[in-house]
């Protein structure tokens, strides 16, 4: 669970926010009007943050999320009848046949 506090006390308290996110392993979550503003976290928390991201796709813009950039497995069960027609399908990848 992250320490929160008031903008106001950790302007006046940013040496002792610093030495408690580094040393103590802390993290800190800053509110105003006990909303959260920024979060403090270590040079390290924040490396294995980006590293996440980064397998996860993660873009890093606002409000967006990871996109899939590839699929690991197709599914070839054959489709059920009349699903082809109903969702206008025209074509099916059957794949290398085998002689």
């Amino acid at each position: 669970m992250a320490y929160e506090i008031p903008v106001t006390q950790a302007r006046a308290e940013l040496a002792e926010l610093i030495n408690r996110v580094v040393y103590g392993g802390e993290r800190v979550v800053v509110t105003r009007h006990g909303k959260p503003l920024v979060g403090l976290v270590s040079a390290a928390d924040l490396e294995r943050l980006e590293a996440l991201a980064a397998a996860a796709g993660a873009t890093g813009g606002p409000g967006e999320e990871p996109v899939a950039t590839s699929v690991s497995r197709v599914d070839s069960s054959p489709f059920a009848p009349g699903e082809r027609q109903r969702f206008g399908i025209a074509a099916e990848h059957r794949g290398p046949e085998i002689r």
